[in-house]
């Protein structure tokens, strides 16, 4: 496949997704006000429609017959009212579409996958044709095509032999030189233009089925046929915003041109006469020379290039713009940072260097803002995921969407997906009680609620998936995790919160059955695995009998960070900005040891311990007694703690480098480093961990 073909199809791929997303929207929207409106039963036909005829343009054929009956079936619906179905079939006809909604999304993961598409629907197609002779009480034949145009015209049109089918006006419409499949591109536009005029006629009749019909057109052009001028005019924009027009031109039949001037000439002086023989139509070169010469109107109009407000990019491209933007910083610091200018007075570099701190600043910004989307995204796509899982389950739950605005990095918002539908459909098995008793006896609303929220807050981005179910019991957590073996110390021993953590290891389930949704431990494990990998954080809630809380805490991004360079001995170390609390010098006295003997800070009326940096690392340094150094409050809440660094350097924007891949062998991740950055000066500053580092300091001698 050339680059052109590729394009073309990263393109196709893109739209449709955007369609089937937008048509899941449409049709649970439909299911809960349970039926369709005609603006509903519009926008159906006209994605079906866009799917379609991209598709036949690709040479899908799976994707284009599915698409065509089931627009044909909502063409038939949009001309019969959808009131003349009955509540019975309007279930199926619910359920026929989510069908299809599936079948489609699972020919474009075919394409996605580079698998050969289905060959034969003809089941998918018979299902249809079914449903169709239902609801038009047909029980002899399938329903035909219904946009089929069963005229008997050949196409040997030119512009100047026109049919004689009644048509009162003419557009005849030339595609641009050699872009490929003009009978397919004549269809799109056919389908497009029908929207606005149903009877409309057009020449090739058969642009659709016959691929021959595209060297007719290349040669004489594609006409389009209207009953009077004024319908033609209003069917321009769609001629006008259709790509790979290169011009058109409107043409009046003589019959009808002879009546216009003699009702003219009845109306007005002899003198408008002059003008009876000119020709039907005339092809002007120079639009703007021709309206200054006369007031007479061009036929012809050539169609320039549509400006658009909204551009597709690769994403491997915004991946290339993230990195140099972090090369960009990296240079920056080093020219500012050089030592030869160290001790020198320099004003006018001074002030250079500034501004171009503002300007690499600004363009971060932009370059960060570019890869920002919101996740509306996912979070929409688990209203599908529940309305199934309801159905399946038989359980009566509402999903409720929050902060849907949220912008986030698009990596990121492509890795939460497989998170929040595990999440989801973990609190649609585990979390909601089986019957609506259970959760009226509990004194509860019969209907359960699932809420999906995301906020920011600094530099990280907050999701929570909760639900009003029956919450996890950690009794039972620990029973099953002491069968399985992963108990460490006696139950009695695990604080409610270790024992929800069991929930996240590796082939644990509450489960003691495997189901089409849970019961092989998989589930949590994704959601932990997949977040450790962006760097976030899973924390799990639960209160016995009022539900379950999951909450995801992610970095906004993962590219470029603003950091606090601290020194301990020879070694630098960079502490993100966004986990510094606070930091201090202290005094002899205010050090505290507990009953082992570790030490210990009071700050804000609670205790914290001291974590001695050159301890942990097995650094040399001279400055060993804690009121010579620096204390850095970092964490939150129980993962809060002090760090004992020689001096602080000062911020400093920092680019993350990820560790080299065969340092993974020594887990040197769960001893607090999170990657690595270069500073201005040339050398290697470690960027600390100071989730993974809390952890790794449990047995730590303070």
């Amino acid at each position: 496949m050339d680059n052109g073909m590729e394009n073309m199809l990263d393109m196709y791929l893109f739209e449709t997704n955007s369609l089937l997303e937008q048509l899941d929207e449409v049709l649970l929207d439909a299911e809960k006000a349970d039926t369709f409106t005609s603006d509903s039963v519009n926008e159906i036909f006209r994605i079906m429609h866009t799917i379609k005829g991209s598709s036949a343009m690709m040479e899908f054929s799976s994707l284009m017959t599915i698409a065509h009956r089931i627009e044909d079936l909502f063409f038939f619906i949009r001309e019969n009212t959808i009131d003349s179905i009955d509540e019975e079939h309007k279930k199926e006809l619910f359920n026929l579409m989510f069908f299809s909604t599936d079948m489609l999304r699972a020919e474009v993961e075919k394409l996605e996958n580079n698998e050969p598409l289905t060959n034969n629907v003809d089941s998918f197609v018979e299902k249809v044709n079914s449903f169709l002779n239902k609801i038009s009480n047909k029980t002899d034949e399938p329903v035909s095509d219904v946009q089929e145009d069963d005229s008997n015209e050949k196409s040997e049109n030119s512009s100047t032999s026109l049919p004689n089918d009644g048509s009162g006006a003419f557009l005849k419409v030339i595609f641009d030189e050699g872009c490929g499949m003009e009978n397919l591109r004549a269809f799109m536009l056919v389908t497009s233009i029908k929207d606005i005029y149903e009877n409309l006629t057009f020449y090739p009749p058969d642009v659709e089925t016959n691929s021959d019909t595209a060297a007719i057109i290349v040669e004489k052009g594609f006409l389009l046929g209207f009953d009077t001028k004024e319908r033609l005019q209003a069917a321009l924009d769609a001629v006008q915003n259709s790509g790979n027009v290169q011009s058109y031109e409107i043409l009046i039949p003589p019959q009808v041109e002879k009546e216009d001037e003699k009702s003219v000439a009845e109306e007005n002086k002899p003198s408008v006469q002059k003008h009876a023989d000119a020709a039907p139509a005339q092809k002007v070169q120079a639009p703007a020379q021709n309206a200054q010469a006369s007031g007479q109107n061009a036929n012809v109009t050539h169609v320039g290039t549509n400006k658009q407000s909204l551009i597709s990019v690769n994403l491997s491209k915004l991946d290339k713009l993230m990195d140099l933007m972090g090369e960009l910083v990296i240079t920056e610091s080093m020219v500012t940072s050089c030592p030869e200018l160290q001790g020198l007075k320099l004003d006018n570099f001074t002030k250079s260097a500034r501004q171009l701190r503002k300007l690499t600043d600004d363009l971060q910004d932009t370059v960060m803002s570019i890869r920002m989307i919101p996740v509306a995204g996912a979070f929409q796509k688990m209203n599908r995921i529940v309305r199934d899982m309801s159905k399946s389950l038989n359980k009566n739950v509402h999903l409720t969407i929050i902060g849907e605005n949220t912008e986030v990095d698009k990596t990121i918002v492509d890795t939460i997906s497989d998170p929040i539908m595990h999440m989801v459909r973990n609190s649609m098995d585990h979390g909601i009680e089986e019957t609506v008793e259970e959760r009226i006896q509990a004194g509860k609303e019969a209907q359960g609620e699932i809420i999906l929220s995301a906020e920011h807050t600094g530099s990280e981005v907050i999701i929570t998936i909760q639900d009003d179910g029956k919450g996890a019991d950690p009794a039972k957590i620990l029973e099953k995790a002491r069968r399985n073996g992963l108990l460490t110390k006696p139950e009695s021993e695990y604080s409610q919160k270790e024992a929800l953590a069991f929930l996240m290891a590796p082939g644990f389930s509450t489960n003691e059955q495997v189901t089409e949704y849970s019961g092989r431990g998989v589930g949590m494990d994704v959601v932990k695995k997949n977040i450790e990998k962006l760097g976030g954080t899973v924390t799990i809630t639960s209160e016995l009998g009022k539900g379950m809380c999951t909450t995801m805490k992610i970095p906004l991004t993962l590219a470029i960070v603003d950091g606090m360079e601290v020194s301990v001995g020879k070694s630098i170390f960079t502490i993100p900005i966004s986990d510094i609390k606070q930091s201090f010098k202290i005094a002899p006295e205010e050090i505290i040891y507990d009953a082992q003997g570790q030490e210990i800070v009071k700050r804000m009326d609670n205790f914290y311990p001291i974590i001695r940096v050159h301890n942990l690392y097995n650094i040399e340094t001279e400055i060993t007694n804690l009121e010579e150094g620096i204390l850095v409050w970092v964490g939150e809440g129980e993962k809060s703690y002090c760090l004992f660094v020689d001096e602080l350097m000062g911020e400093q924007q920092v680019v993350v480098k990820p560790l080299p891949s065969y340092l993974s062998a020594y887990n040197i991740k769960q001893a607090g480093i999170g990657g690595c950055t270069i500073l201005g000066d040339g050398n290697i500053s470690i960027i600390l961990d100071i989730t993974t580092l809390h952890h790794n300091t449990s047995g730590y001698a303070y």
